[in-house]
């Protein structure tokens, strides 16, 4: 037994039939040290109990077991709890104690903080008794008098109203209609409420004009006769009256579809209306720039010259800044050009897109685009000049020093052309301003064509 005590102290394997410690063992004790193996309990999950409440369960794997009552360590905005034991304990005693309000002078007991005794009732400052006025016999002879109203019955009234706080239902049932007239409660109410407006009209300062309530027992009996004939209604009444209900409902619902009807007829109506008056307005613009374009078609100048902009007149809220972007006709190169101009000037490629300047910007980039395009049409003009002179040259050349009309040729040895000769010739002048540059393949057409016709032309006799 000494050598299984001494080897679970140096925390050693093996068991009782390990054999005797050795010294090595005892040295490299700290190298050999083995965890022990703890075998693991598992164990199936029971047949009808989900997954999620199986996990909870404890296990070796989830040693945290799940709390039997919620926790919460976070304090957070939570009040600290009192620390009970630093203080000495406040002493209650049981006193009497006597109600303000009351004044038969009844007393009651009740549990009190010794420190409080004698203090009065807490409770007695929610006690708010109305003021009821009060007024001579020389008042209610100069300002309250009535025909209808003696003053016995009218110190009656108001001794009621004192007593129970101006609650007239009680009043009425406490009123004494075997001594006085049989009053309603509207008569109760008007009799006490005009009393107190002439009071404080009477007791008022000169200069200002006091609030006085008014109550108008008129108004109140027929509220009281309408709720008792709604009241006393039958059921086929009230069957009768929720039909009714229902049916103005659907007509209010039928008349709101019928105007909301003729109110998107009328805006399709004004919408064509418009588009019919914008028709003709540009029909009468269009017919009186006509003149004016024929005279302006005289000089070659491209129809197609600057860019089009859209117009955004559709219905609904547009930007400002959608009239500069430049449409899908725009080929890159053209953008491009333009965005290289641009730079060089110092202008702004997006500005700020007010009115004026949206309209400034897409003037100056269509007269860019039309000056890259007469450049463009320029630059071909020089080209086919050019070819056309050392195509002249050649011909000089080959046809052996030819002068040029009107130098010392006579009528009679002048060679006429004729007219398949001048209509091939008008077709060769056209030079291609809009088009695209030449390539090469059609340029060395040109040549040969060219040349094919002058060669026939001087072979003539």
């Amino acid at each position: 037994m000494a050598g299984a005590d001494v080897r679970d102290i140096l925390e050693l394997a093996g068991g009782d039939d390990a054999g005797p410690i050795s010294k090595k063992d005892i040295i490299n004790s700290d190298k050999k040290k083995v965890k022990k193996t703890t075998e693991t309990l598992t164990f199936k999950r029971p047949e009808g109990m989900h997954r999620e409440v199986y996990a909870l369960l404890y296990s070796d794997k989830n040693r945290d077991a799940p709390p039997l009552l919620p926790s919460d360590t976070t304090q957070g905005y939570r009040t600290v709890k009192a620390k009970l034991g630093c203080k000495k304990v406040r002493p209650w005693k049981w006193m009497p104690f006597a109600n303000p309000a009351r004044r038969d002078g009844a007393i009651f007991h009740h549990w009190r903080r010794v420190a409080e005794e004698g203090k009065d009732y807490p409770f007695a400052r929610f006690n708010k008794a109305v003021q009821v006025p009060v007024y001579s016999e020389q008042e209610y002879q100069m300002y309250l008098h009535d025909d209808g109203w003696t003053k016995t019955e009218t110190d009656h009234l108001f001794d009621l109203c004192k007593r129970f706080d101006l609650r007239f239902i009680v009043i009425h049932d406490r009123y004494d209609h075997q001594q006085y007239r049989k009053r309603s409660v509207e008569d109760l109410k008007e009799r006490y409420y005009t009393i107190c407006g002439k009071l404080t009209k009477v007791r008022a300062a000169t200069g200002t004009e006091p609030k006085i309530y008014i109550f108008d027992a008129g108004h109140e009996r027929r509220r009281k006769e309408q709720l008792e004939r709604l009241f006393n209604r039958t059921p086929e009444q009230v069957a009768e009256e929720e039909y009714l209900v229902q049916e103005l409902r659907k007509i209010e619902t039928r008349k709101k579809e019928r105007e909301k009807k003729a109110q998107d007829l009328q805006k399709l109506i004004t919408a064509a209306d418009t588009n019919t008056e914008m028709r003709r307005a540009e029909r009468k613009a269009t017919k009186k720039k006509l003149p004016q374009k024929r005279e302006t078609e005289k000089p070659a100048v491209p129809e197609t010259a600057g860019i089009k902009f859209p117009d955004f007149k559709s219905a609904g809220v547009t930007l400002r800044s959608q009239r500069m972007k430049l449409p899908s006709s725009v080929g890159q190169k053209k953008i491009k050009a333009i965005e290289q101009i641009l730079t060089e000037q110092g202008v702004d490629l997006n500005p700020m897109p007010t009115e004026e300047i949206v309209q400034m910007f897409n003037e100056l980039r269509s007269d860019l685009v039309l000056l890259y395009e007469l450049k463009q049409a320029h630059s071909n003009c020089e080209y086919e000049q050019q070819m056309l002179r050392h195509r002249y040259e050649a011909l000089l050349k080959a046809g052996g020093a030819v002068p040029p009309q009107g130098e010392g040729l006579g009528i009679e040895s002048q060679s006429w052309p004729s007219a398949d000769d001048i209509k091939t010739e008008a077709k060769e002048q056209i030079i291609d301003v809009v088009g695209a540059p030449l390539t090469p393949n059609s340029r060395k057409r040109r040549e040969s064509a060219s040349s094919s016709s002058s060669i026939k032309k001087v072979k003539k006799p």
